[in-house]
């Protein structure tokens, strides 16, 4: 009944994740705060993953952020504060080991969340006088001429909600609205292509650091063609990344990679702001399109009823 009642006034309803136990009011109001340690954990090892080649990896850095690890059958994580320790499998479907692994390596791509229960809004006139199924169902006829005056009733509780007076007002709203939606596109494109760029940095930074003092012992090595042989994966890595941060400009002192990943999860939250802003935007584009073709119907209609009225004087 609770769920309903929130469902038909336009509220959020906590849905339980499949094959497991729902989440309590409290951990979900957390998680919608960004105070929950599950969220952020998840933020963590999403923002990881893109940066890091292997599991173990992915867990040293963890640590490297503070985290505690425990080993075990299911690896656990406790983040400097926090009571208890969290199984990463209880995060959801995309966090047990395995799935982890498949997304580090490229076979997995991360679910997409569940499309939210939404409040109805407006929906569209139906154009009766030209509809099949108003021609062959004297029924649907009925009820196609019930629909008409529930919406146009919602079109101009809508108008009137908004402040829309006149036509040339609705047609700014519409303008301003769709170019707000597109400046907000073009903005979650220029944030997904820094934390693209960012990650590669990260990974070539780390790379560097790491082979750096195998590359050295090759370049004092007498034998260099044997030691290269040896050691070539590390070489040939090192070498690569070198390449890369010299295309990026990047010379001299390297960058910290902590602070590289702190700026790398700013840019993630800034993302999912960025992509809710745009959501909400292009459901408003959508909202008002409605509500435009139903003020374009109704007008239309009014026009051909004064023409009729003025053939029969």
């Amino acid at each position: 009944m609770s769920d309903k009642l929130c469902r038909d006034n336009g509220l959020s309803v906590v849905v339980p994740g499949k094959g497991s136990k729902g989440k309590s009011y409290a951990e979900y109001q957390a998680e919608k705060t960004g105070t929950s340690w599950k969220g952020k954990l998840k933020i963590a090892v999403d923002a990881l993953i893109p940066q890091v080649s292997s599991f173990e990896e992915l867990l040293q850095r963890l640590q490297v952020a503070g985290y505690e690890i425990k080993p075990g059958k299911y690896v656990s994580c406790r983040a400097p504060g926090q009571e208890r320790f969290t199984r990463l499998k209880t995060l959801g479907a995309d966090y047990t080991e395995e799935a982890i692994r498949e997304r580090i390596a490229g076979k997995r791509t991360r679910a997409a969340k569940a499309p939210k229960a939404e409040r109805k809004g407006v929906n569209l006139l139906i154009d009766i006088e030209n509809s099949i199924k108003a021609q062959q169902s004297r029924g649907y006829e009925q009820w196609a001429k019930i629909h008409n005056l529930k919406q146009a009733a919602k079109t101009m509780n809508f108008l009137t909600e908004n402040r829309i007076e006149q036509y040339a007002d609705l047609l700014t709203r519409i303008e301003e609205i769709a170019t707000a939606s597109e400046q907000a596109g073009d903005g979650l494109k220029d944030v997904e292509k820094w934390l693209s760029d960012m990650a590669v940095l990260i990974k070539n930074v780390t790379t560097y650091q790491k082979t750096k003092p195998l590359y050295e012992a090759y370049r004092k090595a007498r034998n260099k063609e044997k030691y290269r042989a040896e050691h070539e994966r590390g070489i040939i890595l090192h070498e690569a990344a070198a390449k890369a941060l010299k295309a990026a400009q990047i010379g001299g002192k390297l960058p910290s990679v902590p602070a590289l990943q702190a700026e790398y999860e700013k840019l993630q939250a800034q993302k999912e702001s960025l992509y809710a802003d745009y959501g909400k935007l292009k459901k408003q584009v959508a909202e008002y399109d409605v509500i435009k073709r139903n003020i374009d119907s109704i007008l239309q209609a009014e026009k051909q009823t004064e023409r009729k009225r003025e053939t029969e004087r």
